[in-house]
């Protein structure tokens, strides 16, 4: 984390470096920052993909052996349930359902075209990074 502390105070404009100089530098440090973060999210995915396997193994051992769904742990306990997961609500499926209750095709694609038209849109300044590698 101290990198990460060095590289924002490093972030100061100095008055002898160009503004071009100036781009470059801060254009490196954010590819760096950007590995960083990939390095992280990738860590992060293979630790949320290890949990998910021993939450499946230990939900299945609670299940077929009919124990309590509580299990006591040092800091506190886990509590094993069934947790219902929704379908989000896209526009296909708004559109499939409104045309489960109105008959008339060109009201629903109307319906569909407002909500679609009264979205609230906000910009935000950003960067992608586009990789070359192979």
């Amino acid at each position: 984390m101290s990198n990460i502390t060095n590289i924002n105070q490093s972030l100061t404009v100095y008055s002898n470096k160009t503004d071009r100089e100036l781009l470059i530098e801060n254009v490196k440090k954010w590819t760096v920052l950007d590995e960083k973060i990939r390095i992280i999210n990738e860590k992060a995915k293979h630790i949320r993909d290890m949990k998910t396997k021993l939450t499946r193994d230990i939900h299945s051992y609670i299940k077929t052996n009919n124990i309590t769904t509580n299990i006591g742990i040092s800091d506190g306990e886990l509590r094993v349930f069934d947790r219902k997961d929704y379908q989000p609500l896209t526009f296909a499926y708004i559109e499939k359902c409104l045309s489960e209750i109105i008959n008339d095709k060109s009201q629903v694609e109307f319906i569909i075209k407002y909500l679609k038209d009264k979205r609230e849109v906000s910009t935000t300044p950003d960067i992608k990074r586009i990789s070359t590698k192979l």
